[in-house]
């Protein structure tokens, strides 16, 4: 290991020293990096300015992200993610070495690390980190300190991206990775171009009216509101009016707005009333990598029609699927050979994954989680995965994009050529965010696949209807006693349950009920899906006692 003269670990203890990690407190990295009151997250957030560059050191000088964001949590939170080389999620094998810096009181456990991993620092590869914060008011000192963080690892140098939504950051760190264009300004082009390119190839004998062109879209006060006006005179066929923008003044960061409150409440967010009824509206969270839609069903009525992220994946799998069936139909002799999978966690709603199952595609099941989804859906040609929070995106492999560009340049415009489908996929693949879930640009592939389709909001409702579904919660006194398989499915410990639960289901019509560990505090988690409401919650509290009953406290 090269630095002999020990000028990194003075580096490191000077950048240690700024903020030291206060008694009794615990950082933890998650799929959500670290979190908590904004006030408290100096330590973690330079510690992880250092675990980024760091990384970017292991990787040969690769740029790596880090990102100042609490996503949908309170104003008052925030929080660090790192983002890895790929532009997706920091490596899993990573996170334990994060979380014991995080709550390290000298660097020591750095040093060791770095040799375990054989890094070598203040070598021949110096790190690069692209920093972003969204608009919390803490987010300005705390990418201060991150720089810091960053600066402790000799040799690194941090970039300030600005005030970006977290998608944008993570296409950035790809982008620049790959050779490519990775500023803010050919984000915008990237997306708008694609979708203006999605929107020539509608097809001819489907125009489109005023009431399918207007959309409101709730920008939960964030981040994600601002940069849609930014982009909004450079969006053809669309009218969009953004409320809950960000500007300031206007409202509060995720108080009763945001595609977290509304999905989970299923009720109209701030700013949203009776003269709403009839229009399509669509709700970002506040750093803009979730989104979801929703239908003011009355103008007396507060609820709302959802299309959360299991609907928004049928939606944009429908069309996917009618590019490539007339690419490869009986005329075409299966001119693109693709594989094409789906990838949902337990939480997905039956009724979705069913209706998926029946049109004879490939649905694959993996833990919760977005990291896990992700990786999963790289495996194929075209992967497509959403939660139903509304986090998700569709993937294209590498090579298959290649092979398409190949096939668009063979085909002729002649009638009958699948020329325009082979476009549409090509199109699609730009305008989606290919690191990660990005509000943004999913809701103008939305938008770009509802004009293509010629469909109301009703007809998107329409593709099946949800199966009523009831969440609990049960303390017990240690969460690890419950093991899953089959991606969280099945209970295989303790031993007993899952019989238990099984025979909890048969007595309900299109029953499903699964438990899970909470990956935060010492409770279960039980998830019951049945035909009725009562019956939903009926199982589910019959599971939850047998949970009750093995595992709760004595």
């Amino acid at each position: 290991m090269a630095d002999p003269g020990g000028s990194q670990r003075t580096a490191l203890l000077a950048a240690a020293s700024l903020f030291p990690v206060p008694d009794g407190a615990t950082f933890s990295y998650g799929t959500a990096g670290f979190r908590a009151d904004g006030s408290t997250m100096a330590p973690a957030v330079c510690r992880a300015g250092i675990v980024a560059a760091l990384r970017s050191v292991k990787l040969g000088g690769a740029a790596v992200g880090l990102v100042i964001t609490a996503s949908h949590n309170p104003v008052g939170d925030n929080g660090v993610k790192i983002v890895d080389a790929d532009g997706g999620m920091m490596s899993q094998a990573w996170e334990p070495f994060s979380d014991a810096l995080a709550n390290a009181p000298t660097p020591d456990a750095l040093l060791q690390f770095a040799k375990d991993e054989g890094i070598t620092l203040g070598g021949a590869h110096s790190a690069q980190v692209l920093l972003a914060r969204d608009t919390r008011p803490t987010g300005e000192y705390l990418l201060d300190v991150a720089t810091k963080g960053i600066s402790a690892i000799v040799g690194s140098v941090a970039l300030d991206m600005g005030i970006l939504t977290t998608p944008q950051l993570h296409w950035m760190v790809r982008n620049k990775n790959r050779g490519l264009k990775a500023s803010e300004a050919d984000y915008f082009t990237q997306i708008t171009e694609s979708f203006r390119h999605l929107l020539e190839l509608t097809p001819d004998d489907k125009g489109i009216d005023e009431l399918n062109e207007k959309l409101i879209v709730d920008g939960a006060n964030g981040i994600g509101g601002l940069k849609l006006e930014q982009i909004k005179p450079n969006l053809a066929r669309l009218d969009i009016l953004v409320r809950n923008s960000g500007k300031e003044g206007e409202g509060i960061l995720n108080e009763r707005c945001g595609a977290d409150f509304v999905q989970k409440e299923k009720v109209l967010p701030l700013g949203f009333g009776p003269n709403d009824v009839g229009v399509r509206c669509a709700s970002f969270d506040g750093d803009a990598d979730r989104l979801v839609y929703f239908h003011v069903t009355s103008p007396s009525k507060t609820s709302v029609d959802l299309v959360d992220g299991d609907k928004i994946l049928s939606l944009f799998v429908l069309f996917i699927r009618e590019q490539l069936d007339i690419i490869n139909g009986k005329d075409n002799k299966g001119l693109l050979p693709t594989r094409f999978g789906v990838v949902q966690t337990a939480y997905a709603n039956g009724a979705s994954t069913e209706f998926l199952k029946n049109l004879g595609l490939e649905v694959v099941f993996t833990s919760t989680g977005v990291k896990y989804l992700h990786k999963k859906a790289l495996e194929y040609d075209i992967g497509v995965y959403f939660e139903a929070n509304g986090h998700g995106t569709v993937l294209f492999n590498d090579d298959f994009v290649s092979r398409l560009e190949s096939l668009t340049a063979r085909l002729s415009e002649a009638a009958g050529s699948p020329q325009k489908q082979a476009l549409r996929l090509l199109a699609t693949s730009q305008l989606i965010n290919q690191a990660v879930g990005d509000a943004i640009s999913g809701m103008l592939l939305v938008e770009a696949v509802l004009q293509h389709k010629r469909w109301s909001f009703q007809n998107w409702c329409d593709l099946y209807t949800d199966l009523p579904s009831k969440q609990l919660k049960v303390k017990v006194e240690d969460r690890t006693a419950i093991v899953t398989t089959d991606a969280e499915r099945k209970v295989c410990q303790p031993s007993g349950l899952q019989e238990l639960i099984d025979k909890e289901v048969v007595n309900y019509s299109h029953g499903r009920c699964f438990v899970r560990p909470s990956g935060t505090e010492d409770v279960v988690r039980v998830y019951a899906e049945a035909s009725t409401v009562e019956a939903a919650e009926s199982l589910a509290k019959s599971v939850a006692r047998h949970v009750e009953r093995i595992l709760g406290f004595c």
